[in-house]
């Protein structure tokens, strides 16, 4: 078989690809930028970029190109290799049945480094032809207390931003520069959109960053608070690490030389309140939904996808796996899992208009199970301390108000002290930890159990479960299991004890 001619990513051979690889249906060249997007990830070009290159291709409404915006210098690889590749990337979408739909994405206009230049990237923020300023800055981006809801002051780099409003280093910074800058001009400001997984993350967004400009100035603070538009969504498309294999597939079968493509599987969702002050794209014209209320659709999925991710992440990781998708086919696991969205979940979710609750948890089993992600548990358990905190306690604490199951969780938090204290799964071989709270948790993972057990005493995760003492015995107990005897059998041994 012939090598294949391959060629470089780029606006000059968007022509000459192979038919197999879709590509923007619009002119580039005549793409306005309407938004400015903090955090180019994976999941941010696997959902947001997507959902606006498709609404682009489908309307021709042109005026809602992204410019990327990285703020530290880990984030400089992106932007060399998106100028390079003229911001174009392919997104290799992953179906179960193996197939895999080659896409390029052409919503991305430019990108931007605050670390180089802070003014230019809020410069850009204030511009007129800015609508929208998004985020995908993950859980821990937002500094906050997730048990209190506070803004920490305490960061260093908050205490510098303060200090130095002209040369911020975090991202509340950056918007609280260019909400300035269209104050003080008499403009409508843009709208500030989150796209994170964090429930109520437009309420979230907006009380942050109130309590951070109040510091710095009370009247801008009223201002944003009374004129700023913070919309709540639900985001959901599984996007795993890019890895060397995807690189060398699209060289090797597809002739494309990405050096940065996106994988993520076939399903997204995206839903959205509709409170957008300088107007917004149709995203719904290409799949989105705009509610007067995401409560119980972000309640749903927060509780039930990533907190079921957690749940596998946690336990998997200690039991040796190394993705979702080998977990979800232990039928063991599969079983902890479904008992976990049945009979600890499901109780305690708001009523859900236009959902089929039985049909979503039978897609996320088929979507952690599609053996083409591979999403890593390593991935999966990245900062560990916010997600357990947003996405699993406020379940436990609303069963342990209404008097119902919280065993499986206990057995999770306890698989999380285990995972924390050792930083090995139960065979002894290491796991990778990655987690601003790592060290400190893994000193109170090492302390004795008796009483009320020092891992549980971290208020901005677990907040009041210490106090509630039938959850503290089930969670010694599978801690003292774990610890007890450390073979790979004592996992299993207390996780068939809860499934049974």
């Amino acid at each position: 078989m012939p090598s294949l001619n391959v060629m470089a990513l780029n606006d000059k051979n968007l022509k000459s690809l192979p038919n197999n690889v879709i590509v923007p249906k619009y002119d580039r060249k005549l793409v306005k930028t309407g938004i400015v997007h903090v955090g180019v990830g994976g999941f941010h070009r696997s959902h947001q970029a997507f959902y606006t290159d498709e609404y682009m291709g489908h309307t021709g409404d042109l005026r809602w190109g992204i410019c990327g915006v990285g703020l530290r210098e880990a984030d400089r690889k992106m932007k060399d290799i998106l100028e390079n590749q003229d911001y174009l990337y392919t997104l290799m979408v992953k179906h179960s049945d193996g197939r895999i739909e080659n896409r390029v994405i052409g919503s991305l206009t430019n990108f931007l480094l605050g670390c180089d230049n802070p003014q230019v990237v809020i410069d850009k923020m204030a511009a007129d032809e800015t609508k929208i300023v998004s985020l995908t800055i993950t859980e821990a981006g937002y500094n906050y207390n997730p048990a209190t809801g506070e803004f920490n002051f305490d960061n260093p780099d908050v205490k510098h931003d303060l200090a130095h409003p002209e040369a911020p280093r975090l991202v509340f910074g950056y918007l609280v520069a260019a909400l300035k800058q269209r104050k003080e001009a008499g403009k409508v400001p843009f709208t500030i959109q989150s796209c994170d997984n964090i429930q109520h993350n437009g309420d979230v967004t907006r009380k942050i960053l109130v309590a951070y400009a109040r510091e710095l100035d009370a009247d801008l603070a009223l201002w944003i608070e009374r004129e700023v538009s913070f919309p709540n969504a639900m985001v959901d498309r599984i996007t795993p690490v890019t890895t060397p294999s995807d690189i060398e597939y699209l060289r090797s079968e597809i002739g494309l030389e990405d050096k940065w493509p996106v994988t993520c599987e076939k399903f997204l969702q995206w839903v959205i309140e509709d409170r957008f002050s300088q107007g917004r794209p149709d995203w719904d014209k290409v799949g989105a939904q705009f509610v007067p209320d995401v409560t119980p659709y972000e309640t749903m999925k927060i509780r039930l996808l990533n907190a079921g991710h957690t749940v596998l992440g946690m336990l998997g990781s200690l039991h040796g796996y190394k993705t979702i998708d080998e977990c979800v086919r232990d039928p063991v696991f599969a079983e902890f899992l479904t008992k976990f969205m049945d009979e600890e979940v499901t109780p305690v979710l708001p009523p859900l208009e236009g959902i089929d609750l039985s049909a979503y948890k039978s897609t996320l089993l088929e979507r952690f199970g599609n053996p083409n992600i591979k999403d890593a548990l390593s991935r999966i358990c990245l900062d560990s301390s916010s997600k357990v905190a947003t996405f699993l306690v406020p379940t436990v604490v609303e069963n342990l108000k209404r008097k119902g199951e919280f065993r499986l969780s206990a057995l999770t938090i306890a698989a999380w002290c285990y995972y924390s204290a050792m930083h090995a799964d139960q065979a002894g071989n290491a796991l990778e930890v990655n987690d601003a709270m790592a060290d400190e948790l893994h000193e109170l993972a090492r302390q004795p159990s008796e009483g009320i057990p020092a891992f549980l005493t971290v208020s901005s995760i677990f907040g009041d479960l210490p106090k509630h003492e039938g959850f503290v015995a089930d969670y010694n107990s599978f801690v003292d299991g774990l610890f007890a005897n450390v073979e790979v059998k004592s996992l299993m041994q207390s996780v068939l004890q809860v499934v049974q």
